[in-house]
C-alpha cells in the first residue's frame, strides 16, 4: 500500500488550475501539472483496502491501489505498466472521466477520496514525456482482417486490442481526423487534441490503419466491409440528438450543441469554416438547455468566444450538494443526483433548475426570446418510480436570447445510412441489439454508445475491449 499513515497525514489536493482570466484567453487545458512530491503524497493517501471498492467502481477494473502505491514509491514506469494492463488510454480517462472510482473510494466514506483520476493522468503524461510509450507491434499476424467503423474511444480501444492480438485492423472514420467524440465532441480546454494525436501515432506505428473522411453506409457501402473483412465492429456512437418540438423551434439561432462544439474544435485545429454556417456566441446572449457535461462544455466554449451572457437551464430539480440516501456509498452519483460545479461553471454565467421551456419567439426569422415556466416534481409512483411533473402556477417568464444551444442528450445511433443498409436488429431503445457484442448479422459486432446508448468514455473503452475479446474468439475459436 501507500504510506501506512498517509491518509491521516495528507489532505486531498485537487489538481492545480489556471486562473479563470488566463484560461478564458485560449483553449488550452485548464489543469496544470503538479510536482512529483505532491503526486507522491496523494498516492500515499491510498489505504490499499482489504476490499478495494475503487476497482469495482472503475468500469475497466483498474488495479488502482497498485499504481497508487507505485507512485508513492516513485516507481512511475512500473505504474504505467500496471495501468496499461487494464486501460488502453489512461491519458484520456485521466482528463475526462467523472471518476466513479473516486465515488467508491473507501476513504471517501468519512473523508475526501484519493485523487485517483489525476494520479492516472500524471502517470500517463509522464510515460509519454519520458519516452516509455513506444510502438510495440505484434510479433506475428493471424491473417484475419477486421474493419472498425468509428474511431471514438470504443473503436480505438477495440482496434488496439485486436491489433495486439495479431489481426490486421482498419479503422474507418467519417470525419477528417481520428478521435470521434474525443476529437470533435470534447473541447480542447478539457482534452487538447495533441493527446489523441500522440496515441494514434503509436497505433499507426504498431500497424493499425486509419481511413479518415470515409462514411460507411454513404461513401462506402457497408456490405463491402462484410465481403472484404473477416469481422466488422460497429462503434459509431450515439449521435442522434434529442430535440425540442416546440413552437418557434424553426427560428434561426437555435442549434444542437454538437455542431457548435465541433465547429470550435475545428477552428482550434486550424480548419477554415464557411462564415455563413458559423455558430458563434461572441457578443450574444446565450441560453444553454441541459445541465450535463455537454451543456457545461457549451458554457465554457461560449465564455471563450466572448458571449455577452450565458444562462443555463435544467429541467430537473437542483441536485443536493452532498450524497443523499438515494445514492449511498459506493454508488456513483449521476449528474442529477449530486451538484457538480465544472471548471466552465466557475468561469461565469447563471444556472437554474426546474425550468421547462414552453416556446420560442423571434423577429425577422431569428430567435429573440425563450419562454418558460417553473416546474415541480411530486413523490415517486410506487410502481414505476416516476415522479409526476407539474407546472408551478403563475411562474411563466421569458428571457432575451440570441443563441439557444440544445444540450439535451442523445436518443441513440443515427439509423439512416450504415444501420439501415445493414439491416441490423435494434433493441427497445433503438440501439444495436447484441448477444455478447455480436449483432443479428453474422460477423458484425457492436460496442460503445451505438450498443449501450449515451454513456461515459471509460465505459466506451471497456466496451471496445470486451468486443475485441468477442471478435478474437469468433475469429480464432479461442478466448
Amino acid at each position: 500500500m501507500g504510506k501506512v499513515t498517509g491518509f491521516m497525514e495528507y489532505a486531498r489536493e485537487n489538481p492545480p488550475k489556471r486562473s479563470v482570466e488566463d484560461r478564458l484567453s485560449d483553449y488550452l487545458e485548464v489543469y496544470r501539472e503538479a510536482s512529483e512530491d505532491e503526486m507522491r503524497a496523494q498516492g500515499a493517501r491510498c489505504m490499499d483496502c482489504a476490499v478495494p471498492f475503487c476497482n469495482e467502481g472503475c468500469p475497466l477494473g483498474n488495479i488502482i491501489p497498485d499504481f497508487n502505491d507505485l507512485v508513492y514509491r516513485g516507481h512511475w514506469r512500473d505504474a504505467m505498466v500496471r495501468l496499461r494492463r487494464t486501460n488502453n488510454f489512461p491519458e484520456f480517462t485521466g482528463r475526462i472521466c467523472p471518476a466513479p472510482c473516486e465515488s467508491a473510494c473507501v476513504l471517501g466514506i468519512n473523508d475526501d477520496p484519493v485523487t485517483i483520476e489525476f494520479i492516472e493522468k500524471t502517470i500517463a503524461d509522464r510515460a509519454f514525456e519520458e519516452g516509455w510509450v513506444v510502438p510495440e507491434p505484434p510479433r506475428s499476424r493471424t491473417g484475419k482482417r477486421v474493419a472498425v467503423v468509428g474511431s471514438g474511444p470504443a473503436g480505438l480501444a477495440a482496434a488496439d486490442q485486436l491489433n495486439q492480438a495479431g489481426h490486421e485492423v482498419t479503422v474507418f472514420e467519417k470525419q477528417d481526423r481520428v478521435g470521434g467524440l474525443l476529437r470533435y465532441g470534447i473541447p480542447d480546454f478539457k482534452l487538447e487534441k495533441r493527446v489523441i494525436d500522440r496515441r494514434t501515432e503509436i497505433m499507426l506505428a504498431e500497424g493499425v490503419r486509419f481511413e479518415t473522411g470515409v462514411e460507411v453506409g454513404v461513401a462506402l457501402p457497408a456490405r463491402s466491409l462484410i465481403d472484404g473483412y473477416d469481422a466488422v465492429l460497429l462503434a459509431g456512437g450515439a449521435e442522434q440528438p434529442r430535440d425540442l418540438e416546440l413552437p418557434g423551434r424553426e427560428l434561426e439561432g437555435i442549434h444542437f450543441a454538437m455542431p457548435f462544439l465541433k465547429q470550435q474544435n475545428l477552428r482550434v485545429a486550424g480548419n477554415s469554416l464557411d462564415p455563413e454556417c458559423d455558430i458563434l456566441a461572441g457578443g450574444r446572449r446565450v441560453v444553454v438547455l441541459g445541465g450535463g457535461d455537454t451543456g457545461s462544455d457549451c458554457i465554457g466554449t461560449s465564455h471563450r468566444q466572448g458571449a455577452a451572457h450565458v444562462q443555463n437551464y435544467e429541467l430537473l430539480d437542483r441536485p443536493p450538494e452532498q450524497r443523499s440516501d438515494a445514492v449511498p456509498w459506493p454508488v456513483h452519483p449521476g449528474p442529477s443526483q449530486i451538484l457538480r460545479v465544472s471548471t466552465s461553471h466557475e468561469e461565469g454565467g447563471d444556472r437554474d433548475w426546474g425550468i421547462s421551456t414552453s416556446h420560442f419567439s423571434g423577429r425577422d426569422g431569428h430567435v429573440t426570446h425563450l419562454h418558460a415556466n417553473r416546474i415541480r416534481f411530486g413523490e415517486p409512483d410506487p410502481e414505476t418510480g416516476r415522479r409526476p411533473m407539474e407546472t408551478v402556477p403563475g411562474s411563466e417568464f421569458e428571457v432575451e436570447t440570441d443563441l439557444v444551444l440544445l444540450a439535451l442528450g442523445f436518443t441513440g445511433p443515427v439509423r439512416e445510412g450504415l444501420l439501415k443498409e445493414l439491416g441490423v436488429e435494434l433493441d427497445a431503445r433503438s440501439n444495436v441489439a447484441t448477444n455478447q457484442f455480436a449483432s443479428s448479422i453474422p460477423g458484425v459486432f457492436a460496442a460503445g454508445d451505438i450498443r449501450r446508448g449515451q454513456s461515459l468514455v471509460v465505459w466506451a473503452i471497456h466496451e471496445g475491449r470486451e468486443a475485441a475479446a468477442a471478435i478474437h474468439e469468433f475469429l480464432t475459436g479461442s478466448g
